[in-house]
């Protein structure tokens, strides 16, 4: 057989992108299970998109990854949208089938699959308070829906962004989605099951900040979520595992959203321990 040294390309496109973590741990998978293939971290400015898309299709490459500022924009050059996605309202995967890309959202079914994976809970008739209505947020709760959920409640400061973002969804999916606004510190009532903080309170550099909120009253099994990834061990998991509840870290849902992207580009299922430990080694954490 004659030698064959065409990698496939895969990429990240965004701006800022310089410390998005997603190489590493894609190149990671690649490596172990001995494809050709490469993972770019590529700048594009906003006015840009379009070039590159074209030269995505231009290079054939198998997809890619589309991240801040472009989750939305990048919808209007794409030849199909996931019906996922349709209702979020956002791409943040790309995938290549024959000539055609399609868009998908991973971030929400990242945060299914690390649910059920290392939460150990099926969403199908549970209870769920999602703080946000930001991106993170509204992938969360259309996945929720879509899953099953029997109840989404949604707490967030601004009261038109919320009330606006729980009616879309709740009109695409047929739901029960409430919207509560957000004034001082919110007590987990009896009765909810997950507990998702989809803001960036937390996050890097204000690692000490903790979202507002009073797990006293919430029931013994509830599971806290946090997506923020750095650091990933956030004040609002260290105070829920201090009352005795389940906590669950925002690298569990990235690594599972990286997962996913991978299958769909390649087919193939990757080796998650060997993301997560690329992941953690990128992003300097024990």
């Amino acid at each position: 057989m004659p030698a064959n040294f065409k990698a496939e390309l895969v990429a990240c496109f965004g701006q800022p992108v310089a410390e998005n973590p997603t190489a590493p741990m894609q190149e990671a998978a690649f490596q172990a299970l001995g494809l050709n293939w490469r993972y770019l971290t590529v700048e594009v400015a906003p006015e840009r998109l379009g070039d590159a898309i074209r030269g995505l299709r231009a290079f054939g490459m198998r997809g890619g990854n589309f991240t801040i500022p472009h989750k939305v924009a990048v919808m209007q050059h794409l030849d199909e949208i996931s019906p996922d996605a349709s209702i979020i309202g956002a791409v943040n995967t790309v995938r290549r089938e024959g000539d055609r890309l399609i868009g998908e959202n991973t971030d929400g079914k990242g945060f299914l699959r690390a649910l059920r994976t290392d939460g150990r809970m099926d969403p199908a008739g549970k209870r769920f308070v999602v703080l946000g209505a930001g991106g993170a947020a509204r992938a969360a709760v259309a996945e929720l829906a879509l899953a099953g959920a029997a109840e989404v409640l949604v707490l967030n400061r601004s009261t038109e962004r919320g009330e606006r973002m729980v009616a879309d969804l709740a009109a695409k999916t047929g739901a029960r989605i409430l919207f509560e606004p957000w004034r001082g510190v919110y007590a987990v009532p009896p009765g909810f099951d997950v507990l998702v903080n989809a803001t960036s309170i937390g996050m890097h550099p204000d690692g000490d900040a903790i979202p507002p909120v009073d797990l006293s009253a919430a029931q013994p099994n509830l599971l806290v979520c946090d997506v923020v990834i750095n650091p990933p061990d956030t004040r609002l998991l260290r105070a829920a595992r201090a009352r005795g509840l389940k906590a669950l870290d925002g690298l569990s849902m990235l690594v599972y959203q990286g997962v996913i992207g991978f299958e769909l580009w390649t087919g193939q299922t990757p080796p998650e321990r060997v993301m997560l430990a690329a992941l953690r080694k990128a992003l300097e954490i024990g």
